[in-house]
């Protein structure tokens, strides 16, 4: 009974450790032509070096990986276009532009 208990208990906090590591992203229009996107995950780790591309009618137009920072600045495309966080699978982000603050 102790041994099952135990592996419950260890296969529960694996499971529960999965979950915590997902990827977010924001992004703000600086106000001068350009936009900034800040990426990062919820356990607090960088995003330093992942993959971040923007797509317009669907062809990536942009691409390129974040700085030290966690963050992305691009010219700003004109008319409707999506920021994408890509880390792997299942920690991607989306975000469109009708989204993004001006």
């Amino acid at each position: 009974m102790k041994k099952i208990m135990f592996s419950s208990i260890l296969v529960a906090l694996m499971s529960s450790s999965a979950f915590a590591h997902t990827a977010l992203m924001s992004c703000f229009d600086n106000g001068d032509g350009t936009v900034t996107c800040e990426g990062g995950f919820s356990d607090g780790s960088s995003a330093s070096g992942v993959q971040f591309s923007v797509i317009q009618n669907g062809k990536v137009v942009i691409e390129g990986k974040f700085d030290k920072e966690s963050t992305y600045t691009f010219k700003k495309p004109e008319g409707e276009y999506k920021a994408k966080f890509f880390a792997g699978e299942g920690h991607e982000v989306v975000v469109n532009s009708k989204d993004i603050a001006q």
